[in-house]
């Protein structure tokens, strides 16, 4: 059955061994993602500024109008790499072209993996080269792109809109570098729907900022990191004025469901937490509020130590740059209220413990200073996640 990226009508997938990492083609670590016709695309990447390659070449194609196909590979960044990386993502474009029967100028080009090493695009070119593109080549897709994650990330919807249904499908890969600003993270949601560019742009924006870029892992953010869509118009259903919340509460959807799985799938993870910041003066400060918090290393470990220190949740909430009036503020922890109106309350710490030994994690706090709202999702820190990025390229 198509999922993912080839669950949307007119989109087809292929994956290859290329041994991009180590030389030796051991897994899939190639892959293709291509329309039957061109698309309307959208494009949010690093703030990085020291950006890889293939994000300045895809920005490039991007601006020059539609895409027919994303290639992307696996185990190395094409970063950090000078003139020749840029080079080397061009060419990778243009296998991807001739693959698809489109300009190089009409591929998106993403890289993953270990920053500063050249990227034997020779390799890649050759696997592209012999690639059979499939409708049904949504998971391959999905594991080919993985570095350190532990499982593939898809996800699809079918919306109804005024004029007929639409399908939507994504695939993301992150388990470290995760706190976007648009980590290692790319994302590419397929769709076929009509709809033009300035209103995709639209609508990406409004979905990323509700979902990947309300997620953290560890507060780095890549040189790599890009999220794309692209729709095709394949199912003749045009996105008109009245149909654009619904398109973008599918888009925002999909695009919640991929950063949950990458949150969910982090280096080192066992425990993910929700925060969700009330009472804050508008909702640009309870987004910062939220996300200091979900950044915290002093919160994540006391959350991975299942230490009932909620004044560490507060004391993050306070050297975010919200206003916070500390006499009216409230933090709880799932049931347990720990502290409001400027005191700390009993409460059973056995169950504060209970709690934060949970695979997810709520928490509430209110600024008490306004109505403004958000959320944000974090993870614990762990030694795990050390040990992995301390032996990430040995």
């Amino acid at each position: 059955m198509s999922k993912g990226v080839t669950f949307a009508r007119g989109f087809r997938g292929a994956v290859a061994a290329a041994g991009v990492k180590h030389g030796v083609p051991e897994r899939d670590d190639v892959a293709v993602i291509a329309s039957d016709r061109p698309c309307t695309a959208a494009g949010l990447f690093t703030t990085n500024q020291v950006i890889a390659a293939p994000c300045v070449v895809t920005r490039r194609h991007l601006a020059a109008g539609t895409l027919r196909a994303i290639v992307v590979n696996s185990g190395n960044a094409n970063a950090c790499t000078g003139e020749q990386g840029e080079h080397d993502a061009v060419a990778m474009a243009r296998a991807a072209a001739a693959l698809v029967g489109s300009t190089p100028f009409e591929v998106a080009v993403a890289s993953t993996g270990v920053i500063g090493v050249p990227l034997p695009v020779e390799r890649i070119a050759k696997a592209v080269a012999g690639m059979k593109l499939s409708p049904d080549a949504g998971e391959s897709v999905a594991r080919a792109i993985m570095t350190t994650d532990t499982k593939p990330k898809l996800a699809q919807r079918e919306v109804t809109l005024s004029r007929g249904s639409v399908r939507l499908g994504g695939v993301a890969k992150g388990a470290g570098m995760i706190h976007p600003q648009m980590a290692t993270l790319l994302a590419f949601v397929t769709c076929d729907a009509d709809v033009d560019a300035p209103t995709l742009r639209a609508a990406l924006g409004s979905a990323a900022d509700r979902t990947f870029n309300a997620i953290s892992i560890d507060g780095d953010t890549s040189t790599n990191d890009m999220l794309l869509v692209v729709a095709n118009g394949a199912s003749g259903v045009t996105v008109g004025e009245p149909d654009l919340p619904a398109f973008t509460d599918a888009l925002t959807t999909i695009c919640a469901d991929l950063a949950q799985q990458v949150v969910a799938d982090g280096e080192g993870v066992t425990r993910v937490f929700e925060v969700h910041v009330r009472g804050a003066l508008s909702d640009a400060e309870a987004k910062l509020a939220a996300r200091t918090i979900t950044t915290s290393n002093l919160v994540k470990t006391a959350i991975h130590g299942a230490d009932p220190n909620w004044g560490r949740i507060l004391a993050a909430a306070g050297r975010s740059g919200a206003r916070v009036d500390q006499t009216r503020a409230s933090v709880r922890i799932g049931d347990q209220a720990v502290y409001a109106d400027g005191a700390p309350r009993v409460f059973d710490a056995a169950a504060v413990r209970r709690i934060f030994s949970a695979a997810r994690i709520a928490i509430e706090v209110d600024l008490g200073v306004g109505a403004g709202e958000a959320r944000a999702w974090g993870t614990d820190l762990s030694a795990e996640y050390v040990r992995i990025n301390a032996e990430y390229t040995t």
